[in-house]
Formats: structure tokens, C-alpha cells, sequence
């Protein structure tokens, strides 16, 4: 009955979930419609401002064109009304040329009119009168006018063929969607901590307005999962077919990749996803170990006077000879407590071993790593007085001091009265005549052996420690008066990797401590 009972039991919860996603299925599809008739209208409110725009260009034209017109007709007409003007005044000054000639020749008996003394006067004034005449009808302007139009009546030349604007017009329409691009994953780079993504059409498309860009960060490889995921970041309006992110920080091992291609009016498809190993070293500060005058948040501790207060504090020579706590117990050898475990994940790092106290003003990373290449950076504090950088084995005793046991190598900088800067390691020190730099880089190779710092900005290498690593090594930091930045999820940059490979083909190297003197 009982069995029965939780049978109609879940059969009835699955039920009950089931009518829920119906419900929510509904109100979607309602919510859908709703868009569909809202989008619907935008497009055609769209394609109504569109045509008013082309109506108001080809308004805009016709108005031109015709004042051009109207332009040419008013300068054609005063050309022709100057030249009739012309035609008019050479007409009448030659008729007035005729009819004084006429009235000349018109004069047969000169005695009828005037006395006989008056006869050779009149030949001489007649001659003199024939004389003008001649010259004014030779020099009239009736004989040098043009008799052609200086304008054709022709307006052809203003004349519009729209034969191809028809059929460009008669060929508009709805925006094709794009095709989706594809990502070519030879052509993209990671480097630096930067990816650039490269991609392509299918095919040419002149309509292609932008790019977008979207990636997401996974720690699972192949194609993106639902599952876990992280939302997609976006970057819009790209122009060209290739895109750089810079500035990264790679604290997964893979990134997601995909693109789409625009034009004015619609997004076409996404590409097809691509996954992009981003694979660098990434830990945050173990605040369950670090002293008790330090304050640990995440990538960040700084120098705390009052930290610890209401609670014990065992100094170093007092637990020697006080056995209250065995599991605060000062191990000099640097053997493992009885309650460390290896160290090699997050997980296993956290409450793991006993706070470091004393004057061991130390923190540790949370992850350790026995293998491969890693890099990290340090930035301190204008007034930090002094602090330790580098690297130690998981048997630091709490009592101990980065640098002065044989399982820890740093490089240390004491701002207290004079600055020094020193590499340390087994208790021994050499001294680094070089500036400090205010961005230090952690450049270890396990497996090459080989444990280098450099100034972070200028790449310019300060010391290399060389020697044969044996255990899991845990990134490793003091501080005192002041505080330290951590940057992880940092891969080796470039100008490290070139500054390694001349490095390594140099034969011997007097950087290392182990024949310097105590």
C-alpha cells in the first residue's frame, strides 16, 4: 500500500510539474504572439518611414532638376531676346539709311529750288551728302549682325533616363538573412592573455553591416553545455572579420566562441561554436594558514597590527618548551605535521596545516603544482616596509621564513630605514643591485627547474634560482607594514618565453645561491 501510495505520489508531483511547464509554455506562447503583432508593426511603420524617405529624395531631385531647367530656359531666352534686340536696332538704322538715300536720289533739278549762284555750292554739298551715305550704309551694323541664333531651342540635354533607377527600384526588396560566418581556428591566437578570434563568410555578402561577437568562459571542452554555464558575454558592432580580446584573465580552461553576421535590418545566425584552451595557473591566497596579523581576501593580504588579538599567541620560543597544543608544535626540521596532507587542489589546501605565527608574517596559494610552466604577478603597496616573493614545498614549517629554509626560494625587498633587494634561499642571501620594480613576475618551470623573476612591465629578468624541485610547490608571499595584489589566471608571456630560450642556451649560470656562503 505504501509502495502504491509513493507510486500515485510522484506520479501526481509529475503531473503537477507537467501542467506548470504547460502553463508557462502558454503564457509563452501568448507572450510570442504579442511580439509577433508589436514586431509586426514596427516593421511596417519601418517600411513606411523608408518609402517617405525615398519619396522625399526623389521630391528632393525632381525640385532640382527642374529649377536646373528652368535655369537653362531663362538663360536661353535672354540670349535670343539680346540678339533679337540687336537685329532690331541694326533693322532700323538701316531703314533710316534707305530713306535718306532715297530722298538724295530723289533730287533731279536743283535749279527749281535754289538761285544760280547757289548751284556750284549745292554739287558740293550733294557730293559731300553721297560721300556720308556710302560710308554710314558700309559701316552699318545690318552688314556685321550674325544672322544665325547664338542658343538652340534644343532641351534634350536636360532630359532624365530613369530606365535603371526603375529597375533598381523594382528589384527592392526584404533584406536576405545573413548566412552564418565561420570561425577559422587556425587563424586565431592566444597569447599574452589575449585571443584573437578570426572568421569569415561562406560567401560575399556586400549587405554585411557588422559583427557580433559573443564568448563565454567553460571548464568543459567541445561544444558549450546548458549545464553550468556561464552567460554569454557580447561585443557589438564589429566592423572587420577578426577581433582581439586583451586583458583576460584565463581562470577556467576553456573559452566558448561564436559570431554572427548583420546587415541594417537582421541578425543572420550564429556560427557554429568553437572552444579555445585558455588553460594558465590560478590561486587565490590560503587564508586558513596565513599569520593571524594578516588580512586575506581572495588575490589580496595586507599587514594587520591588531589581527590575532583574543586569541593565543605562541612565539617561537615559547612553544619549544610548551607542549599545551601538539598541533601547533614548531617543526625547525621542516618535516610534515602530522595533520598536513598533500597539497595539490583548492580543496585539499584550505584547513590543511597550522597558521603560520611568530615572525612569520607569511601566506601560501591555495593550489599547488608539480609540473609544467606557470606565471603569476605581484604588485605591493607604495609603503609596504617589507615582503617576500617566491616559491616553497608544503613542509614550511610556521615558525619558518620564505628563503631561510632549504624547501623556499624568494626574492625580498626591506624598505625599513634603506631599501635592500635580495634573492634568498637556505638561509642564504644575495644581494641585487637593481631597481625595484613595482610589479614583480613569478616565472616557474617545474619540470626545467627553474624558478625566475622579472619586472612585470619591462620584462627585464632580476634572478633566476636553478636547481632540481622534488615535491608539489605552493606560491609563497610575506608581508609585513603593507600589503600585496596577486595576479593569477596569467599564461607565460611571450617576452618571458624568448628571455627563457636564451637563458637555457647559456652554459652555467651565476645566479644560483647554493655556493654562496652563510
Amino acid at each position: 500500500m505504501d509502495e502504491q501510495r509513493e507510486t500515485l505520489q510522484r506520479i501526481v508531483s509529475t503531473l503537477a510539474i507537467k501542467n506548470d511547464e504547460i502553463h508557462n509554455f502558454i503564457d509563452m506562447l501568448n507572450h510570442t504572439i504579442k511580439n509577433v503583432q508589436v514586431n509586426s508593426s514596427n516593421a511596417i511603420s519601418e517600411l513606411d518611414e523608408e518609402f517617405d524617405g525615398l519619396y522625399s529624395i526623389l521630391d528632393e531631385m525632381k525640385g532640382s532638376m527642374a529649377n536646373t531647367i528652368q535655369q537653362e530656359e531663362a538663360r536661353k531666352i535672354q540670349a535670343l531676346q539680346d540678339q533679337l534686340s540687336q537685329c532690331s536696332n541694326a533693322l532700323e538704322s538701316s531703314e533710316e539709311l534707305l530713306e535718306l538715300a532715297a530722298q538724295s536720289l530723289d533730287i533731279k533739278d536743283p535749279v527749281e529750288f535754289l538761285k544760280v549762284e547757289d548751284i556750284e555750292r549745292m554739287c558740293i554739298r550733294q557730293m559731300l551728302a553721297a560721300r556720308q551715305i556710302k560710308d554710314r550704309v558700309t559701316m552699318a551694323s545690318a552688314f556685321r549682325i550674325s544672322l544665325k541664333p547664338k542658343v538652340s531651342d534644343s532641351m534634350t540635354h536636360l532630359m532624365v533616363d530613369f530606365a535603371l533607377e526603375r529597375r533598381m527600384l523594382q528589384a527592392v526588396k526584404f533584406l536576405p538573412v545573413p548566412k552564418a560566418p565561420e570561425i577559422d581556428l587556425a587563424a586565431c591566437l592566444i597569447a599574452d592573455n589575449c585571443i584573437t578570434v578570426s572568421w569569415r563568410m561562406p560567401e560575399e555578402d556586400s549587405r554585411i553591416d557588422h559583427f557580433v561577437l559573443e564568448y563565454r568562459k567553460t571548464n568543459f571542452d567541445g561544444l558549450p553545455r546548458v549545464k553550468d554555464e556561464q552567460r554569454w558575454e557580447l561585443i557589438d558592432y564589429i566592423k572587420t572579420t577578426e577581433y582581439t580580446l586583451s586583458g583576460l584573465k584565463f581562470d577556467t580552461k576553456y573559452m566558448n566562441f561564436r559570431v554572427q553576421a548583420c546587415n541594417k535590418a537582421v541578425a543572420g545566425e550564429y556560427s557554429d561554436p568553437v572552444t579555445l584552451e585558455t588553460k594558465a595557473f590560478v590561486f587565490s591566497l590560503d587564508s586558513t594558514s596565513s599569520h593571524l596579523n594578516l588580512k586575506v581576501e581572495d588575490t589580496y593580504v595586507e599587514w594587520d597590527p591588531t589581527g590575532g588579538k583574543g586569541q593565543e599567541k605562541i612565539k617561537g620560543k615559547e612553544n619549544k618548551s610548551s607542549g599545551q597544543n601538539p598541533l601547533l608544535k614548531s617543526n625547525r626540521s621542516g618535516a610534515p605535521s602530522p595533520k598536513r596532507t598533500s597539497v595539490s587542489t583548492r580543496s585539499s589546501a584550505r584547513g590543511s596545516r597550522d597558521h603560520f605565527t611568530g615572525e612569520s608574517y607569511t601566506v601560501l596559494g591555495d593550489t599547488a603544482f608539480e609540473s609544467g610552466q606557470h606565471y603569476w604577478e605581484v604588485r605591493a603597496q607604495k609603503d609596504c616596509k617589507s615582503y617576500s616573493v617566491g616559491v616553497t614545498y608544503r613542509t614550511l614549517g610556521k615558525f619558518d621564513q620564505l628563503g631561510k629554509t632549504n624547501s623556499s626560494w624568494c626574492i625580498h625587498i626591506n624598505n625599513w630605514l634603506q631599501t635592500t633587494f635580495s634573492a634568498k634561499h637556505n638561509n642564504k642571501t644575495k644581494t641585487l643591485d637593481i631597481p625595484v620594480p613595482d610589479r614583480i613576475g613569478v616565472y616557474c618551470d617545474f619540470d626545467g627547474g627553474q624558478l625566475a623573476f622579472y619586472n612585470a612591465n619591462s620584462k627585464e629578468l632580476l634572478h633566476t634560482f636553478r636547481t632540481k624541485f622534488t615535491q608539489p610547490l605552493l606560491p609563497g608571499f610575506m608581508i609585513w607594514c603593507g600589503g600585496l595584489t596577486v595576479s593569477t589566471g596569467l599564461q607565460v608571456p611571450s617576452a618571458v618565453k624568448t628571455l627563457q630560450k636564451s637563458e637555457n642556451g647559456l652554459s652555467g649560470s651565476t645566479s644560483s645561491l647554493n655556493n654562496i656562503a652563510q
